[in-house]
């Protein structure tokens, strides 16, 4: 197998979920450009250009609100999962391995191998940052997406304020209003039911193959076996 072949195979997942994202992307680009424009042109106004809704702050805060509940998810599922346990989940540590768990089980610091990467062999606070770099980027990331999500969406708000003459509003009465927190914990409480309902399916359900299940034989108890 040539380079390229043997990077398509290695990066299947990654490559195949962004196609799929970007894919996404585009329709949506699509279809809001289209419903925004019927919006206009019902108002009597010009409709928009792709390049000009693809720049406009109604795009940015339909895409930047679904993306920050997403990292949400995932912030808080990889803290919970230090401490929080399931048994019968392949998603969870078994009963009493809850924690940060010893160095030697971690294989850090003097208990690095050759193969580990090169901060997993430091100490202090260049590993302490390491060893929660997944869920800290993750964090970023919800806190960058909620920022941008509540700055475009108090924009587009207050551009529709001034196509109906009515006054804008400031940033701090747009985050504080029933209407941002309405749109914004309908994400937050679906990505959190997904969540759930994964870690509680997954201990009576298998699906043949896929790290994300126990193997099809595995007893119901048996906690942190992926197949």
């Amino acid at each position: 197998m040539n380079a390229a072949g043997r990077f398509l195979r290695n990066n299947g997942l990654t490559l195949a979920f962004g196609t799929a994202f970007l894919l996404a992307l585009a329709g949506q680009a699509a279809a809001g450009q289209a419903d925004l424009n019927n919006q206009l042109v019902a108002a009597g106004l010009q409709p928009l250009g792709l390049g000009a809704y693809l720049t406009s702050s109604q795009f940015a805060v339909d895409v930047t609100e679904n993306w920050q509940s997403e990292y949400l998810q995932f912030f808080l599922y990889i803290f919970g999962t230090v401490w929080l346990l399931q048994r019968g989940s392949p998603e969870s540590k078994e009963p009493g391995k809850a924690g940060t768990e010893s160095e030697r089980e971690q294989k850090i610091g003097s208990h690095a191998t050759d193969a580990s990467p090169g901060w997993a062999r430091t100490k202090g606070l260049r590993l302490a940052v390491y060893s929660r770099s997944l869920g800290l980027v993750m964090a970023l990331f919800f806190l960058g997406s909620w920022t941008s999500q509540s700055i475009t969406g108090w924009s587009a708000y207050n551009a529709e304020q001034l196509r109906d003459l009515q006054a804008p509003v400031t940033w701090g009465q747009s985050v504080t209003s029933a209407d941002f927190w309405n749109r914004t914990l309908q994400n937050w409480q679906s990505e959190l039911l997904a969540v759930a309902s994964m870690a509680i399916l997954s201990v009576y359900l298998r699906q043949r193959g896929s790290p994300e299940s126990k193997p099809v034989g595995a007893a119901h108890t048996s906690t942190g076996v992926e197949g």
